[in-house]
Order: C-alpha cells, then structure tokens, then sequence
C-alpha cells in the first residue's frame, strides 16, 4: 500500500492524473486577440495585470509535468485530511522532486500554482511555509524573502488561532513541529541577520526602520504563548499526571485541545518557548515553561526525533550555564544513548544530517561538563568523546591553560544567541553611533559569563592531584606544594569545596527547576586546626559492560577470520624443505644446557 501511495506522482506510473488536462485550469488568459484592437482603451494597471499574467502563464509551462501532478496530489491529500497520503507526499515526495528539480533554485512560486489548486487560500499558505523553507535552508534568503516568509506565518496562526472554532484541518506530526522550528530558526536567522549593521544597503536600512515589528521577539513570543493557552496543554499534561479519565480530561481542555492539531502544536509550542528563551539568554524562564514536560520516553515529544533531540540539547545547555553539570551531563548521556541506538532507523530521514550535527554538538558539550564535574559515565559515551575531542578535554583537565579550549568547544556547541533589541534604524541620528561603538554579541557575552566561572574553577585539577595522594596532609606542606601561602591555599580550598557541590535532580523531582544539593565529587576533605584530612570514596568498576563489549569484539574478529580466505601457500616451499634438513643436518649440536618450555637450550 505504502508503495502505490509513493508512486502517485512519479511521471511514469501516475494513470490516475493522466485525463486531467491541467491546461484547463488556468484558462487562456487573453491569448485570443481580446486585446489586439483596444490597446489604447486598457489603462496602465490593466496592462500591468496582463502583463503579469503572462509571465505567470510562461512560469507555469516551465514547471515539470510530475511537478504539477505531485501539486495536485498533495493538494487532494490536504483536503480529504489523509494523514498517510499527506505524509508521504511531505517526507518523501517534496524532497525528492527538491533533490531532482530545484536543488538549487526556488520552487515555483504560490501565485503560479495556483491554478493548480484552485486557488485554495489554506493550501496556498501552507506551500508557502515550504517554499521559504526551501530558501533558507537551500538558498540565500534576501530582505523580501525574511519579510514575505513573516507575513505568511502571520497569516498561517492568524488562521488557526482567529478563526471561528477549531479549523479542519490535520497534519503529520513531524510537519506540525517542522511548522514551529521553522518559524523560531526563521526568527532567529533574522536577528542575526539583522544584528549586522555595517553591510546594510540604504534599501533595507530604510526597510527595515518601517518594519520594526517584523519579526519582532514580542511577536515570536505572542505565537507561542497563544498557542499553549489556546490548546490548554499545561492544563492536559497536569490532568495527565494526576490520573484523570478521558473524559475528564476533556472536559478540561475543551474543543480546541481535543484535537490532535491544536494539541501538537501547543505541545510543540513548550519546546519552541525552551528554545526561544535559551536563544534570549534566560536559561531559568527556559526550564521554568518545561516545569509540566516529563524527560523520558514515553512523553509526546520523542514521537518526532528532531524534536526529541532539540528538547534534550537545550535542556542540557540551560543546565550547563545554570552551574549544574550532574543535571547536563545526564541528559546528554541519555539523548546521545538514544541517537547510538536509533542510527540506523533514522540514517535516511531528511533531517539526519541535522540531528549528527547536534549530536557531535552534544559530545562537545559534555565533554565540557566531564571537564568541569568528572563523574563515572558510559563508556560508549565517553570513547566517542576522547575520539572527538580528547585533544580539548585533555587541556581541560589542566587548569588555567585549559582555557582557550573551553572557550573553542564553548563557541563550537553553544546556540547562536540573539539579542531582543534591534539596532536603531528608525533613528538617523543614534544609528551612526551604533555603528561606531556596537554592543558586545550576544555570544561573546555569554562566553564570557561562562569562562569567568571556569577561570574561578582553575586551581581545582593542581589542588585535586595533591589531595589524591594523601589521607592527611600538614596545612604548610599543602601551601608549600601550591607555591602559595597558607590564606592562598585556603581560598582555593574552599573553591573545590564549593565547585564539588551542585544542585541535582536525585528524586526525580516533577520540574527541571527543582532539585537538591549533593556533592558531585568521589574526594571530600575537612580542616582540622592545622590539618587537612582527605576521604576519597570509590565506586567499583562495572565489570558487566566491560565483558559484554570485549566478547562482542572476540566474535566480531572470530567471524572475520572464519569468512576470510585460505592463505595460499608459497610455490618454493617444497624445495626449501630439503635445504632447511642438510643445514640442520650439517649443523653442530649444542649441549651443556637444558630444554626450556619453548624448545630453545637454557645456557647451564
């Protein structure tokens, strides 16, 4: 079944299409001398119109008969609201007429097709959201791209969240999440677009001062909070977690939040405000909006394995920059297990290569956290981390001359931040001067904040190794070892002290907020009068992982050697043989000694 539906556009097996005269939908257009004699009786705007028509007619003609026929079939889909038509023609269909026809250059544009689909506003819409998709991530979006791809998703929420009761219509999972990255990678490719000031045309200098609240943080915002309130999905997710029937639960969330449209994107809509505000730089409001999301696998969003990682990413960075490792590096360690696994269920999905480029990402930023928090982790995990960055982690484990190495792998794996406020091309006069003197980016800033605490964390690795070695160490032989004075040595004390002390979540507490204090360290120490007394606490080697993965590696080279072939023996062997016992014969015998176990005479 699955693949009839995949051949229903293909140009040699579509018989369902092949009656449709695809001419007749978009007419002649004045092609019959309508206007051959009245030329001077058409105003300007009317020639401008024809004029347009014409072109749009010639632009229709270059599209690709499979093309037209693909439109067609996925217009269909979307009016009979077929889920597996639909998904099929948005997952595989798009993106292999992308790949064949317009790999590098734009699709057609709405107003050309149309026709195809008569003039369905909705459709329409909705192939605008991937005809500015195709732009961005293919292409060069210009000015008009950026405002254009604004004023449909406008149009697009506008749709879903004014009309006059829940809309008819239903979408894939994947799209409707798709809907929501996109929108939040659009804006936030905006802002740094935008940011940009000195390579501003006066064109869009003066574009961009009349359309200030194009794409404007409150706008972005506005969407996603209304979404949430209008599906009621904190209110399910809590009804959820207490029990509740289902009927109850939807008595709760009313008619929009019992369908599965307005239910996904509010859903989506929690993690697109976890991105958003961890772009904007507050990681607190950021796990505060995902205090109702639960991180495991049976919650909605690991349905969508874009969504499952983006959620996971950014959970984890907020916890880095919030100072609580033990919390990142389990995520990380949970998310970057699930990719391992599901590699190669995912190795053909469109967005796999996306998804490797946050998880080697990830790898960079756990790799930081080891660094900062060492703590016993998978070995897998950690084996693909010395591979890809045993280089850093290696300097990271240094002290002060680590720090250019946190600042790379910081830089490498952080979000591209973005700051609320746009330059201020509305005024002449303050613009000149934002030019001259710009604000620091927002990365930068960020960086900064982060290193200040790794800087702060620096003596840490020299004091560790010291104390490593000792139960008990004298307090002035502890000073002389670090080059410092004993009100020195004390200072960075108490520095280790509180760097091995975190925030964590270790009763599994409802929000990402919550947790407790725990030491993160296996060495504690306490002073004594003029004593330092050192307890190092050890954890056993889990022999279990470290068995399975060596008898897996004996069988996988007992197989290579079964299935390799017969070495073939030499042609000059047989006639080496008779050689090899004259010089044996001819040879003298050693005596004097006795016979060792590999055969040779041990010398008495």
């Amino acid at each position: 079944m699955a693949q009839q539906r995949k051949a229903l556009w293909e140009a040699d097996l579509d018989e369902d299409l092949q009656d449709v005269d695809l001419n007749l939908a978009i007419g002649s257009y004045g092609q019959n001398g309508l206007y051959d004699d009245v030329q001077s009786r058409i105003d300007e705007t009317t020639i401008l119109a024809v004029q347009q028509q014409m072109a749009q007619q010639q632009a229709f003609a270059q599209i690709p008969d499979v093309v037209k026929r693909f439109i067609a079939h996925f217009h269909q889909a979307v009016l009979e609201n077929n889920l597996a038509e639909i998904t099929v023609a948005y997952e595989s269909g798009w993106n292999r007429l992308t790949e064949k026809f317009y790999s590098k250059t734009e699709w057609p544009e709405a107003e050309v097709i149309a026709p195809l689909v008569n003039d369905d506003q909705i459709f329409l819409i909705l192939y605008r959201e991937l005809y500015y998709r195709h732009v961005y991530s293919r292409l060069s979006p210009d000015i008009d791209d950026r405002f254009h791809s604004y004023e449909n998703s406008c149009e697009l929420f506008n749709y879903l969240l004014n009309s006059d009761g829940p809309v008819p219509l239903e979408l894939p999972e994947q799209w409707l999440w798709d809907i929501i990255d996109e929108f939040i990678y659009q804006f936030q490719s905006f802002c740094v677009w935008r940011s940009k000031v000195k390579s501003k045309t006066d064109e869009e200098i003066a574009l961009l001062a009349e359309g200030s609240q194009v794409w404007s943080s409150y706008s972005v915002l506005n969407v996603l909070y209304s979404l949430i309130q209008k599906s009621k999905i904190n209110e399910h997710l809590v009804a959820l977690q207490q029990g509740k029937s289902p009927e109850e639960i939807a008595e709760i969330v009313g008619e929009y939040g019992t369908r599965p449209l307005y239910k996904l994107l509010g859903y989506f809509s929690i993690i697109g405000l976890l991105r958003v505000h961890s772009l904007l730089g507050d990681f607190t409001l950021a796990l505060k909006v995902m205090e109702n999301v639960e991180l495991n696998q049976k919650s909605p969003f690991t349905r969508v394995t874009a969504c499952h990682v983006t959620t996971y990413y950014y959970v984890g960075f907020c916890y880095i920059m919030l100072r609580r490792y033990p919390d990142a590096i389990r995520a990380f360690v949970s998310i970057l297990n699930f990719i391992l696994r599901m590699r190669q269920y995912h190795t053909r999905s469109y967005q796999y290569d996306q998804i490797n480029k946050t998880a080697d990402r990830m790898y960079a930023l756990f790799s930081i956290c080891n660094a900062l928090s060492p703590t016993r982790v998978d070995d897998n995990i950690s084996n693909i981390v010395k591979e890809r960055y045993g280089e850093q982690f290696a300097k990271m484990s240094r002290g002060e001359e680590g720090i250019p190495a946190f600042e790379e792998l910081f830089l490498y794996a952080c979000p591209k931040f973005i700051t609320a406020n746009p330059p201020p091309y509305e005024d002449a006069d303050l613009l000149p001067a934002y030019i001259e003197d710009p604000p620091v980016e927002p990365a930068q800033r960020h960086l900064q904040l982060f290193l200040a605490e790794v800087r702060a964390q620096a003596p840490v690795p020299t004091l560790r190794s010291f104390l490593k070695l000792y139960t008990s160490l004298d307090a002035t032989k502890l000073a002389n070892f670090l080059d410092a004075d004993e009100e020195d040595m004390v200072q960075q004390l108490m520095v280790m002290k509180q760097a091995s002390r975190s925030v964590s979540r270790v009763d599994n507490e409802k929000g990402l907020l919550d947790g407790q204090w725990i030491s993160t360290s296996d060495l504690d120490f306490v002073i004594k009068e003029n004593m330092v007394h050192i307890a190092e606490s050890t954890v056993g080697r889990r022999y279990a992982g470290w068995f399975i993965r060596n008898t897996e590696h004996a069988q996988r080279v007992l197989d290579t050697l079964r299935n390799a072939p017969l070495p073939i023996p030499p042609k000059t062997a047989g006639a080496a043989k008779p050689a090899e016992a004259a010089a044996s014969s001819t040879a003298p015998a050693r005596t004097g000694g006795k016979q060792v176990a590999w055969g040779s005479a041990k010398a008495a």
